[in-house]
């Protein structure tokens, strides 16, 4: 199994904390975020790990030194392009079934997991609940997931999802060129949902949801997010220190 993650952006957000570093590089317990991502994914059998780089490489060419089983691709278009040309810049490196996920979302183990379990072609971790304006929201029919923008009334909204998922090997050659065909249209500002949004429209694809419960996760954008993580992981889920 392969791994693809999104490590392009500044995180001018939270800039305050960042001084200068790659935001996945703010520490908890004396270890980087994308360091929990990285020892979650070995531990569960990922074999090849691609980070698209940007703002910043150079942190992440010198952290990666050495690691065998991890790939670099660095987006230089990072600044005029949104996650979806990241995605774009490092997914001819997939080949296998993958998982998908941001340098700077960390969440226990346990969703991994069960995304690796999952049978489904495409699997996506949601968070039922109220959702804000900001969030990452999807919508069913029939228990079929038929939309997911940040786009979306809330009253219509069931829930969140996370930014994490799972692709079957057979979604890739469709996955690419979804990809290919938004950028192509120059939708540039295109989050990588868009290409999900667009399969769910034009495929066949079993495209299901995981229900999280409570379970924690965390896309680190503000200070309080980093605060919330923090305690998380100080009082001992299931990442290891």
């Amino acid at each position: 199994m392969q791994a693809i993650i999104m490590a392009a952006g500044k995180g001018s957000r939270i800039e305050e904390l960042t001084m200068g570093r790659p935001k996945s590089f703010l520490e908890i317990n004396g270890k980087k975020l994308i360091e929990y991502n990285l020892d979650v994914l070995r531990e569960i059998g990922v074999n090849k790990i691609i980070i698209v780089t940007g703002y910043r490489y150079d942190a992440f060419e010198e952290l990666t030194k050495g690691m065998l089983d991890v790939v670099l691709i660095y987006n230089p278009f990072y600044e005029m392009v949104n996650v979806l040309g990241s995605f774009f810049m490092g997914m001819e490196e997939l080949s296998e079934d993958f998982l998908y996920l941001h340098a700077d979302t960390i969440c226990d183990s346990s969703i991994f997991e069960r995304l690796i379990k999952s049978e489904s072609d495409i699997t996506l971790p949601v968070e039922f609940k109220e959702c804000d304006e900001e969030a990452m929201k999807i919508c069913r029919e029939n228990g079929k997931i038929v939309r997911i923008t940040k786009q979306m009334p809330i009253d219509i909204a069931e829930g969140e999802f996370i930014g994490i998922a799972a692709f079957k090997k057979i979604t890739i050659p469709v996955l690419k060129e979804t990809a290919k065909s938004i950028l192509a249209e120059g939708k540039f500002e295109s989050y990588f949902e868009a290409a999900i949004q667009k399969m769910l429209d034009e495929t066949d694809f079993k495209i299901s949801a995981i229900d999280i419960g409570n379970t924690f996760w965390s896309e680190i954008d503000f200070e309080e997010d980093y605060q919330r993580a923090k305690r998380a992981i100080m009082s001992q889920l299931k990442y290891k220190n």
